[in-house]
């Protein structure tokens, strides 16, 4: 159950219905008569004093009901009454455009990055994968040559891994790394902590057919050195990743790629971390396997 449905259960318990059911209840609780009340065969003599009737009762017990399926029909269960099923269909996913479609985003993952893969053949699935492809291509291990080789080869087609290992390779020269604050093969220097990682914000499906999907990838990044006398200190950045997505008879992979700034929303006022307790953060909390 969603926390908003908890929240409204529990106004229904305690009454928090419309006012004008209340009023209705009220009425009814004092003005209706039933045949056979306190031996009035037709239903037109009095109750006696100081006993409720049965008709008070009976409303009392309809209201409860009322109130009862009000929050039933308000839960968030994912049922066929409330127009979902669970499955990122329906008026449910609609009014939650950001939750999960509710299968299993990926079926495995690569055995030598552990990039999840094995993504459906939906459109859901194709979101995943771009999601999640987007991570692994804004990781720090894009940094070192050997693993972004690798990375490469676990999330581009066949066709298009070689041009591109070839581009990044001319990309990250010593000069660029240095820049960066890192050693020529990738490393931090000792005492330092290098930082990059790609956080999903949302996916949008801007094509999508059996063989080709094109997703674009709204994220949020992190970039730069942790540590004492860093030139280079954390920042964040925002960028839209566009991939154009081939099905290759078994998963999804990346057949071209794009970037752009933003958008970007205003700064908050949040004071930054130092250094120390960026590092700890950086060491301490894991990733997510997206899925849409």
């Amino acid at each position: 159950m969603s926390i908003g449905g908890d929240e409204y259960d529990e106004r229904g318990r305690t009454g928090g219905t419309d006012p004008s059911l209340r009023r209705g209840s009220a009425r009814l609780a004092t003005r209706t008569r039933l045949p056979g009340e306190d031996g009035d065969v037709y239903g037109v003599g009095r109750r006696s004093a100081g006993r409720p009737g049965r008709s008070l009762l009976m409303v009392m017990s309809v209201v409860v009901l009322l109130i009862a399926a009000i929050a039933f029909a308000n839960r968030g269960g994912g049922t066929d009454d409330d127009g979902g099923d669970g499955t990122g269909e329906g008026p449910a996913a609609d009014a939650r455009p950001t939750a999960p479609s509710g299968e299993r985003p990926a079926g495995g993952e690569d055995g030598v990055t552990g990039i999840p893969t094995g993504y459906a053949h939906t459109e859901q699935g194709a979101q995943s994968a771009a999601a999640n492809y987007a991570v692994a291509l804004g990781g720090d291990q894009m940094f070192r040559t050997e693993s972004r080789h690798a990375i490469v080869d676990a999330v581009y087609t066949p066709q298009a891994a070689p041009g591109v290992k070839q581009r990044q390779d001319e990309a990250y020269t010593p000069g660029f790394l240095r820049r960066l604050g890192l050693e020529e093969n990738g490393a931090a220097p000792d005492g330092q902590t290098f930082v990059s990682r790609a956080i999903p914000v949302g996916t949008e499906l801007r094509e999508y057919s059996a063989e080709e999907a094109t997703v674009a990838v709204w994220y949020t990044g992190l970039i730069g050195m942790a540590g004492e006398g860093s030139q280079n200190p954390v920042r964040t950045t925002w960028q839209t990743w566009t991939f154009q997505l081939d099905w290759t008879g078994s998963d999804w992979k990346i057949a071209e790629a794009s970037q752009q700034e933003g958008p970007a929303p205003v700064p908050g006022d949040v004071p930054a971390a130092g250094a120390e307790e960026i590092s700890k953060a950086v060491q301490e909390y894991g990733g997510f396997t997206y899925a849409r």
